[in-house]
């Protein structure tokens, strides 16, 4: 499979990149980006063609692309690769609204095109454990989850909120509203969230507290917040503690890891030894299109996942409960 990255705005860009050239008979043909020293710097890094607009690198013999943009652009971008033919593999949120979410979901349908929401939460094993430990009956009915997904503060495009459709909230609410609604088979059908500035001097919220009610008649809380300091040993964090009627159960990714002390001198090493998860999310991409089939998290999981956090603004707002379906 032949792939293109549309900009390197966003920081998983790179990760992706790095998949690319790790899966077997699958090439980067080149990447486009709008800051030009940027995207050939990455086209070096990488070893492929910086090509300096968007509609060059479509105009090549790609079969898809990787839109790792701004979070506004994400809709323009996904309708030129769509009339150019190319298949699509859209980072996280879906689109800053909600209008140019059902956008994306229309163009793909009309153009048939496959399209692939980036949620590389679910190829987490303890993810996909949880999920059969449900499926199977074994953790009985669902009655609660208190989650967290925190992070350091990116800077970037991330905290102006007309690029990304605003701060911690809108950045990191979906991997978990993804996660919920796949693993347990349900729907998020009330919001209630207080947000606020409370670590960085940004335009954004950098901090928030989401109360969820499920379709299941269970509730779940997420923690969003971009509270890690720069010094944090790893990005942040990926929880989840859920409690049913037969068994409690925990994921916690960061707990794949080794801790190292040395007796030589005051240090200290982190270590992740467990699965890529973008490795396996770049995977199903090129594996949907071997086998002509759309990706198993599609546009309207997006779109999903957006309504959670678009309706989490909106109870700022308000300052009450909003209802999404």
């Amino acid at each position: 499979m032949r792939l293109g990255i549309m900009s390197f705005a966003h920081m998983h860009a790179y990760s992706y990149a790095s998949v690319i050239k790790e899966l077997p008979d699958v090439e980067l043909v080149g990447v486009a980006d709008e800051n030009q020293d940027r995207g050939k710097q990455a086209a070096e890094q990488f070893g492929t063609r910086y090509f300096p607009s968007f509609d060059e690198l479509l105009k090549t013999d790609l079969d898809g692309v990787i839109i790792t943009s701004a979070n506004r652009d994400h809709r323009i971008l996904t309708e030129m690769a769509a009339a150019a033919g190319k298949h699509v593999l859209c980072e996280k949120p879906i689109a800053t609204t909600l209008e140019d979410a059902y956008a994306m979901v229309k163009v793909v349908q009309e153009t048939g095109i496959k399209f692939q929401m980036a949620f590389p939460c679910r190829f987490i094993p303890s993810v996909q454990r949880l999920k059969a430990l449900y499926e199977e009956g074994r953790l009985g009915r669902l009655l609660a989850i208190r989650s967290t997904n925190h992070g350091k503060m990116p800077g970037g495009f991330f905290i102006d909120p007309e690029a990304a459709g605003g701060g911690a909230v809108m950045d990191h609410t979906v991997h978990l509203a993804d996660l919920v609604r796949w693993v347990f088979q349900t729907e998020v059908v009330e919001v209630y969230c207080e947000m606020d500035r409370r670590f960085h001097d940004i335009p954004t919220e950098d901090c928030g507290l989401l109360t969820l009610e499920l379709s299941n008649g269970a509730f779940m809380t997420i923690d969003p917040s971009w509270s890690r300091p720069d010094s944090f040993y790893t990005w942040g964090d990926l929880y989840m503690h859920v409690v049913g009627t037969a068994m409690a159960a925990e994921v916690d990714l960061m707990r794949q890891s080794m801790e190292r002390i040395t007796l030589d001198q005051p240090s200290y090493q982190w270590n992740f030894w467990g699965a890529n998860m973008d490795y396996y999310l770049v995977k199903e991409f090129v594996d949907s299109f071997r086998e002509d089939r759309q990706p198993i998290i599609t546009a309207m999981d997006g779109v999903r996942a957006l309504e959670v956090a678009i309706g989490a603004y909106e109870s700022a707002r308000r300052g009450q409960p909003v209802k999404l379906r």
